[in-house]
């Protein structure tokens, strides 16, 4: 499976931003699709993600502020970032797999920078 993201970008802190990521490939396993992000010097965490399309997982920084939805058919999501923070800024992956026990595919990453 290949993930080609795309969005990103900079902003200041109360914007706006909208990521996406479509996977290619083979697909037809792909239940759950999410971003993860890494800020310089910390682990990568689980921003949000979302299972067949429907339910739904988000970290707690970002609940209320951050949406992300999935196309189960074609195998896209996104994630619409709102009321975004300085703390907000990172590299930011989109992620896709069977299930939770797998790691999963990963795609390039995208730079997210929130500025004060």
């Amino acid at each position: 499976v290949q993930l080609q993201a795309s969005g990103g970008g900079t902003v200041e802190a109360g914007g706006s931003l909208r990521l996406s990521c479509a996977a290619s490939g083979r697909i037809r396993n792909i239940n759950i699709m999410g971003w993860y992000r890494q800020a310089p010097g910390k682990q990568r965490e689980l921003v949000a993600d979302i299972l067949h399309g429907r339910q739904t997982n988000y970290a707690d920084s970002v609940k209320d502020r951050f949406t992300i939805s999935m196309d189960n058919y074609k195998k896209t999501t996104s994630l619409q970032m709102d009321s975004l923070k300085p703390e907000d800024t990172a590299v930011y992956y989109c992620n896709a797999k069977a299930n939770r026990f797998l790691s999963g595919d990963w795609g390039q990453g995208t730079q997210v920078t929130v500025s004060s």
